[in-house]
């Protein structure tokens, strides 16, 4: 949805007799009409602290060199290099958050030469993360084991990556040890490559796992400004929300996601979709959405939606329903094929299950099934039967959902009709992490994200993600004076008071929550 501005509001802003209302204008515009040099640079030294806190925190392989370097060995194993690590990660992280607040705050108008300061952002904020320890997540540990599973000639649906040996010093998480993993065959396939291409060396696998990562990152600057275009969005201001974001950058390149590749292929079938409306272009798109299907199938969603670009601007229903059908059967045969060349079939869809039997307490639907296991296991029942019923039923809420979006809404909505498709089957979900998020962002940035509530939404949703993960994803030696609690603390304290501050103490970002800065700044989608 665009937002356009207001002269005759303007006006009688400006002419407001009230000497505060003046003064409140002046003031803004200073904080809005600096250079926004300093903001990347103060973002680059602020992915530089995440950088070198990873190395004491970070999720590093037992058996990496690394952890024999002097530096390593005192940020790890002595308390004051800990605390100093989870210091410089708590704060690098908000600094990061404010200087993004920070850069679309002096870019509000995003006029022509904004989009170079964009990139130059992205470009200044990534380059440390591409060297740190991978941090937020341990995933990339996973991949290296599943990985060993491929090149053993083993069913990684069928066998865990404890089957592999010393498949702990790899730095794989136990919970996911005996665990199909959720990814499609061409996932596999890039895994059991970098296996191959760096003998199942960890640090080498993580950097080469990043630099996919990284190329993947770059399509999405690629691709997002013209998705941007389409929709009569400000290209520089999509890119802003969407992959400078701190969110974006710290899930796809410090953390190694192997979300950045789906979530690449899948943006570039859309795009194909929509550039040729025909059957080349809804041939190409549903090639590459099926590749993205093999690295995480939850972009099946996709699909309906490439068929309705497919189908044409004024298609009947019985020409969209051949679509679909074709779309769906084209998918399927692709996968089909992949699964017969691999020998492990469709093997993922038993596999897509293994997220969904987790939860957690900020899902609205993990907290609602949390609270009604309490209430059945106090009423001497099975809680835990009352927690999958609620699980399911968001299942199928979220069902309802996208086919209610398949069918209802103009044809100038489809990518919108997409984006809240996506979004409910992850926010009806038990289990949302942060990377799920991110998934949404470009969605929403290529369609319009308002300067109100909806604004104010990802700014929340970024600063929260991006307290709890500097909270909950340290890798802490477990002989310390400091116990992993201890450090919790301090880094969710330091980070969530560096939050308060950016919303309520900062001199320049305080600023972006006030609804007459707000009105001030004049700012537009389109």
């Amino acid at each position: 949805m665009a937002v356009k501005s207001n002269p005759k509001a303007a006006d009688r802003s400006n002419s407001d007799p009230h000497p505060g209302t003046v003064l409140a204008t002046r003031q803004g515009s200073a904080y809005t009409s600096q250079s926004p040099l300093r903001t990347v640079i103060m973002g680059a030294i602020g992915s530089l602290m995440v950088m070198i806190g990873s190395l004491g925190v970070g999720w590093l392989a037992s058996i990496s060199p690394l952890r024999q370097n002097p530096l390593i060995i005192w940020m790890r194993y002595e308390t004051g290099g800990v605390v100093l690590s989870i210091l410089l990660l708590a704060v690098g992280s908000m600094i990061l958050v404010r200087e993004w607040l920070r850069l679309g705050q002096k870019l509000n108008k995003w006029g022509d030469g904004s989009g170079k300061w964009v990139l130059a952002a992205i470009t200044a904020w990534s380059i440390p993360m591409v060297f740190t320890v991978p941090l937020f997540s341990r995933d990339v540990y996973s991949y290296i084991g599943q990985g060993r599973v491929m090149q053993s000639g083993l069913n990684p649906y069928e066998h865990g990556v404890s089957t592999i040996e010393n498949f702990f010093q790899l730095g794989a998480d136990q919970l996911w040890a005996e665990s199909p993993p959720p990814y499609g065959p061409v996932f596999l396939w890039l895994e059991q490559l970098v296996v191959m291409v760096t003998n199942a060396s960890p640090d080498a696998s993580v950097m080469l796992f990043r630099a996919m990562c990284v190329v993947s990152v770059i399509a999405c600057m690629w691709v997002i400004p013209r998705l941007a275009r389409m929709h009569g969005v400000k290209p520089a201001r999509a890119l802003w929300l969407s992959v400078a974001n701190p969110l974006f950058l710290t899930n796809f390149i410090a953390a190694v996601h192997n979300d950045a590749i789906m979530v690449a292929l899948a943006l570039f079938g859309i795009y194909a979709a929509a550039v040729q409306r025909n059957w080349k272009g809804g041939l190409l798109g549903a090639t590459l959405v099926t590749l993205s299907i093999g690295i995480k199938p939850i972009t099946l969603v996709f699909l309906p939606f490439i068929g309705l670009l497919w189908a044409g601007r004024s298609a009947s229903w019985p020409r969209r329903f051949y679509i679909w059908a074709l779309t769906l059967a084209y998918s399927l045969a692709l996968l089909g094929l992949m699964g017969l060349i691999n020998g492990f079939g469709f093997g993922w869809v038993a596999a897509m299950s293994t997220p969904g039997t987790v939860f957690i307490w900020y899902a609205p639907i993990g907290l609602i099934g949390f609270l009604a296991m309490i209430v059945g296991d106090s009423l001497a029942s099975n809680g835990r039967v009352w927690m999958d019923v609620v699980h399911n039923i968001g299942t199928v809420l979220s069902a309802l959902v996208v086919l209610a979006l398949m069918f209802v809404g103009r044809d100038a909505k489809i990518f919108r009709r997409l984006a809240w498709a996506f979004a409910a089957l992850v926010l009806l979900a038990p289990m949302i992490q942060a990377w799920y998020v991110v998934w949404l962002i470009p969605l929403f940035a290529i369609t319009g994200i308002r300067s109100d509530w909806q604004l104010d939404t990802l700014f929340f949703l970024t600063a929260f993600f991006t307290i709890y993960a500097v909270a909950d994803q340290l890798d802490v030696f477990p002989y310390l004076d400091l116990s992993l609690i201890s450090a919790r603390v301090i880094s969710a304290i330091v980070a969530l008071t560096f939050g308060v501050y950016l919303w309520l103490f900062d001199p320049a970002t305080k600023r972006l929550f006030r609804s007459r800065y707000r009105a001030d700044m004049h700012t537009t989608t389109r």
